[in-house]
């Protein structure tokens, strides 16, 4: 085992600093991970302060890792040390099942080992994220990073690029298709720059005007106040897709009656309770889903999809030592659009 690096909260009230952690030694399908940049995501906060009530402490957050291989396991044929690379929101699952034979990690029928606060099969407890220095991987749950992209701002794709990405894929947005983002924040940020990209006429549905000139700055065609009732009844019945990145439970029920006959509402952002009346979804034959990040495929397809348009994330870097000030931050929507820790402050 190796001692490392790395930051923790210890309870619910407490504050992250600086703590050791253990990783385990190298197996044969392991890939080491010097990790230089890592993602701030809201769940990471969730976890922290057990929002959901399943924490495990202490918690070491983090699953949007960006870093370099340095050593690699005997077994191991994709990598070789130097390579750019990435882990997200999972470290492992059991391969068996339906859902892992499908390439859908995310929906492992035995639980998939998420990259923190996930059960630790080879040092006992629960997982580590990345607020470390290193990390040891399944080669399996290690992705390739685009060496044109700008590597930092690469982080955030591996769980808000990802998670928005997903449901457009499967939901088959297309070009000519219009398409509505709700809500314009870290996962809402990626979903406008996807749906641009996949030749989508896209709108971004916000209750703040303040964020007009942002999203047509990032790819937004139009921009719906959804507060205007006026606006609103305009784009009745109009949209063949709605990606709804809320993050807390809110009344789904004015965005129902935004959709086609025969039209889907994927929620990406809350899991919590949403207010949802049947009849709008019976007049229509409606639909309203959910989307869970993605799988490894898809999210390799997502990255390299990403090389392709130069699509990365808005970003705002800050040093490990000022995490605690950024969780406020996110908290108050106070960034644009995504916090990722420059992880060479962690040996300062």
């Amino acid at each position: 085992m190796s001692t490392i690096n790395a930051y923790a909260a210890k309870t619910k009230e407490a504050d992250l600093e600086p703590y050791d952690i253990k990783r385990r030694e190298l197996l044969p399908n392991d890939v080491k991970i010097e990790i230089e940049y890592c993602g701030v995501c809201h769940s990471d906060i969730h976890q922290v302060r057990n929002d959901w009530g399943n924490s495990k402490y202490p918690v070491v957050p983090g699953h949007e890792i960006i870093g370099r291989v340095t050593e690699v396991g005997k077994e191991v044929s994709n990598f070789k040390k130097g390579d750019l690379v990435g882990v997200g929101c999972m470290v492992d699952s059991c391969q068996e099942c339906e859902s892992c034979k499908q390439d859908l990690e995310q929906y492992c029928e035995n639980g998939m080992v998420a990259t923190y606060n996930g059960p630790d099969k080879h040092l006992g407890g629960h997982t580590f994220g990345g607020y470390s220095e290193m990390v040891v991987v399944r080669e399996k749950f290690v992705l390739k990073i685009p060496e044109n992209l700008d590597t930092k701002a690469v982080a955030p794709l591996l769980c808000a690029g990802i998670t928005t990405w997903s449901p457009l894929r499967q939901w088959n947005v297309k070009k000519g298709d219009k398409v509505g983002v709700i809500g314009l924040g870290g996962l809402g940020h990626m979903g406008v720059k996807f749906a641009s990209a996949l030749g989508a006429h896209v709108v971004m549905v916000t209750t703040s005007e303040s964020k007009i000139d942002d999203a047509r700055k990032l790819g937004a065609d139009e921009v719906l106040i959804s507060k205007d009732e006026e606006q609103m009844k305009k784009h009745q019945g109009s949209f063949d897709f709605l990606l709804n990145t809320v993050p807390v439970g809110h009344d789904t029920n004015p965005y129902i009656g935004l959709l086609k006959r025969d039209a889907t509402m994927v929620l990406v952002g809350a899991i919590d309770s949403v207010d949802l009346h049947g009849g709008g979804l019976i007049m229509g034959r409606k639909r309203v889903a959910g989307s869970l990040i993605g799988g490894i495929k898809e999210t390799q397809e997502m990255l390299d999809f990403c090389g392709e348009h130069n699509i990365v994330s808005d970003i705002e870097m800050i040093d490990i030592q000022n995490i605690n000030e950024a969780y406020e931050r996110v908290i108050k929507s106070d960034v644009k659009y995504r916090f990722v820790i420059d992880m060479k402050s962690i040996k300062n």
